[in-house]
């Protein structure tokens, strides 16, 4: 079973508590089990027979039992909780971690929408039935056993009647158990679609509204929203059943037990404290009943989440780290690509294939081609979020492959057209590289990255609130934030994906002017759309279709190169080029 396979991990380091959880559940069912034992002795000896004394004194053992198994009760239900919530936060730690170590290709299949739910809802489903079996599943055997064992020392044939009742129940617990699992399973994916469609939904909703497009939206999401409800409603169904289908059967069995039990006692084969304790034994069995229902009903729906939970933690990421990473890199700022070769999984053609590439300290590498060339891919394999199909990507002399982590995130800093911030604060945010920065070159970042201005415009400077994905501020703003941010950790190579794409002519200029005088030194590839922005550039690649289709500066392009010229010439007369 896929539960028990991934909760054996995670478990393996309570093997005490769990032991002495056990124990304390045995001590209270058996403490309760006892109670109908004293107290048909009471009646027996005591009540009968008008003996006072007899009464006081087992009475006072029924009063010991009873704070026995409360205080008992109590360490268990502590105990358990304690063991669910750690397993829970164990899981969701080891979910994120292997989320982390995901290439981005890994991470487009399973999508991000799963990925939340799987790492909150699924794990949270794992952890209530974990808390609900440790609390109630480990006792309800003993209370079902014992119950039976102890009805049969008190009257046999009457017996007989539990060895029918308990069969049957369980019999009918397991077939509602097994016609829920399916339904769980789709339950978790329609919460999978659910959860797509309202990030769509929030997410766009600008464009939404822009479009007029709410009606349709509406649709749409009631149409996930009914299925979501109409399978749920399903599974609710049967799972509401399994509790009054317990109760109505062993009450059912009740009738001919005091029936019996009545005709016994009154042939003298029986005696009335023993037909009190045998219903008592029937009610502990029952409540043994309820308790593993309450644990088997959320039995199907922690086996679907531990399936997805565990395909998560069996997904192997494509970027295998180094088995001896290297931590010294012997040409820092020094990048080249060797025939380079990507592709995605199942792909029939690569989306890079025989790209060579060299920057080096000093100087401007810019890539331009059309949308799809592979211009983002390109920068991306430099930052190791997916790796080479074939090839090499050398960073400092080092194929990236075989670089500790650390060291290629403090030697490359990749600024995307899509500029994401965290909450938090902008210091927070410009330290993400850094965090032992000072504030001095904090602004001195903001500074060069033309944002100074709008931060100190903030009421709390630096420690102003950035709201999730930088919400607060304009596409302009974040991109200028996410560039000094790259400033701020001072790595020997720069990748700028794009990222000046939501500024102004005026603004961009006089960013890209204060950047080549702060990181000179440094060796800088950027990725543009506009060619007047990088036809100062060293070196411009051009890349067509995933292959290399010219190498060279703007003006040995533009008279050599016919890819380059119409890049140019959809945005410049050939005389202002």
């Amino acid at each position: 079973m896929e539960l028990t396979a991934l909760l054996r991990g995670p478990l393996r380091g309570h093997r005490g508590r769990l032991a002495l959880l056990v124990v304390l559940q045995l001590l209270q069912a058996s403490a309760l089990l006892y109670l109908p034992t004293l107290n048909a002795d009471i009646i027996n000896n005591g009540v009968l027979t008008g003996d006072t004394g007899h009464i006081v004194r087992v009475g006072a053992v029924m009063v010991a039992v009873t704070v026995l198994q409360v205080v008992c009760l109590a360490g268990a239900v502590r105990l358990g909780a304690y063991i669910a919530l750690s397993v829970g936060r164990d899981l969701r730690e080891l979910t994120f971690t292997r989320v982390l170590d995901l290439s981005a290709t890994e991470l487009a299949r399973l999508g991000t929408p799963s990925l939340i739910t799987r790492s909150v809802n699924d794990v949270q489903q794992i952890q209530t039935f974990l808390l609900t079996g440790l609390t109630m599943l480990v006792a309800a055997p003993v209370m079902g056993v014992g119950g039976v064992l102890l009805a049969l020392g008190q009257d046999v044939p009457l017996a007989l009647l539990l060895l029918v009742m308990v069969p049957l129940i369980g019999v009918l617990m397991l077939a509602i158990v097994r016609r829920l699992r399916p339904l769980q399973r789709v339950v978790q994916r329609c919460a999978d679609t659910m959860n797509r469609v309202l990030r769509e939904q929030v997410g766009g909703v600008r464009v939404i509204r822009a479009f007029n497009r709410d009606g349709y939206e509406r649709q749409r999401f009631a149409a996930v929203n009914e299925e979501l409800t109409g399978i749920g409603v399903r599974s609710g169904r049967l799972s509401t059943m399994m509790l009054p289908l317990a109760a109505t059967v062993t009450n059912l069995f009740c009738v001919p037990v005091v029936w019996l039990g009545a005709y016994r006692v009154d042939a003298g084969q029986m005696q009335i404290g023993a037909l009190t304790a045998f219903l008592g034994y029937l009610s502990l069995i029952l409540v043994g009943i309820i308790s593993a229902t309450f644990a088997l009903m959320s039995l199907p729906r922690a086996e679907a989440s531990a399936e997805r939970v565990a395909e998560v933690l069996r997904t192997r990421t494509s970027l295998t780290p180094p088995a001896e990473p290297v931590t010294v890199l012997p040409r820092p700022g020094h990048l080249e690509l060797r025939d380079v070769e990507y592709r995605l999984p199942g792909a029939e053609e690569p989306m890079l294939r025989g790209v060579d590439l060299v920057a080096r300290p000093g100087e401007t590498t810019a890539v331009v081609g059309s949308t799809g060339s592979g211009k983002s891919t390109l920068l991306a394999l430099v930052a190791r979020l997916a790796d080479v199909a074939a090839g090499q990507v050398l960073v400092g002399g080092v194929d990236v492959r075989e670089l500790d982590r650390s060291a290629l995130s403090r030697a490359v800093a990749l600024v995307p057209q899509q500029a994401w911030l965290f909450a938090g604060t902008v210091a927070s945010n410009l330290r993400f590289g850094r965090p032992d920065a000072a504030d001095a070159e904090l602004w001195r970042a903001l500074e060069t990255a033309q944002a100074r201005d709008f931060v100190e415009a903030m009421d709390r400077g630096l420690d102003s609130e950035v709201t999730q994905g930088g919400g607060n501020f304009s596409g302009g703003q974040r991109q200028r934030l996410a560039i000094a941010r790259a400033l701020v950790a001072r790595p020997g190579i720069y990748l700028f994906d794009d990222s000046f794409s939501a500024l102004d002519h005026a603004t961009e200029m006089r960013l890209r002017a204060a950047l080549a005088t702060e990181i000179a030194e440094a060796t800088v590839v950027t990725v543009s759309q506009r060619v007047a922005a990088i036809r100062h550039a060293e070196r411009i690649v051009v890349l067509e279709a995933g292959v290399v289709a010219g190498v060279g500066t703007h003006d040995e392009l533009l008279a050599d190169n016919a890819v380059y010229r119409e890049i140019v010439q959809s945005q410049l007369t050939e005389e202002l080029a």
